[in-house]
């Protein structure tokens, strides 16, 4: 019996000890696994800032001063980004007034379409000019004349919301000007960037006519 009984605590004890030794080697394989996993991000450095749209013309979810819309001089406002994704190629500015509903249908109001934007550009300087830009850029806008349109809701509504998009392309694209349909334009514009867009950041303004 205590033969017997020496046997099977040895036995016992032996069967712990590959129990805890085998169990000890899966936490270190796995945690070999997660450890890796979790220091993928450290190596490849820290997570990239989101892409900014800034301006000096007015505060994000302010008021649009009068001097940057139809109430006053229609000049483009002063627009700055930073912190683009690596593999941006170009940029897409898109301004539109959201409470715009054009033809009974869900397609609002467009301001200012500029596209091609060089992946060097880091913004616009306030009164862009008519017609395309020397960068090689291009712009229109819901007067087809390849000019800013500002602002223009009616003195007796609410304030409207302008949004300013500028979307990071991994590309440029091939999107001609229709100057006698600039909607048909951004439609083409807004087809075409769809699986390039690398980043995105939005900017707003409010604005109704005074009084």
């Amino acid at each position: 019996m205590r033969f017997s009984r020496l046997t099977t605590t040895a036995f016992a004890v032996s069967v712990m000890v590959v129990a805890v030794a085998a169990q000890q080697g899966g936490r270190g394989a796995g945690g070999g696994q997660r450890g890796a996993g979790a220091a993928a991000p450290a190596a490849a450095g820290a997570a990239a800032p989101p892409m900014r749209l800034m301006s000096n013309s007015f505060v994000d979810g302010g008021v649009i001063p009068p001097k940057f819309t139809q109430a006053g001089e229609q000049a483009s406002p002063q627009l700055a980004w930073a912190d683009a994704p690596a593999a941006t190629q170009s940029f897409v500015l898109h301004m539109h007034d959201m409470e715009g509903a054009r033809n009974k249908t869900s397609e609002d109001q467009l301001h200012w379409l500029v596209w091609n934007i060089p992946v060097t550009t880091r913004g616009l300087p306030e009164g862009v000019p008519k017609g395309d830009l020397k960068d090689g850029s291009h712009q229109t806008s819901a007067t087809g004349d390849g000019v800013y349109r500002g602002p223009g809701a009616p003195a007796t509504g609410p304030y409207h919301h302008y949004v300013f998009e500028l979307f990071a392309l991994d590309t440029k694209i091939d999107v001609a000007a229709n100057a006698s349909d600039p909607f048909d334009t951004r439609a083409k514009v807004l087809a075409a960037i769809q699986g390039h867009v690398v980043g995105k950041a939005v900017y707003l303004g409010f604005f109704r006519r005074p009084q």
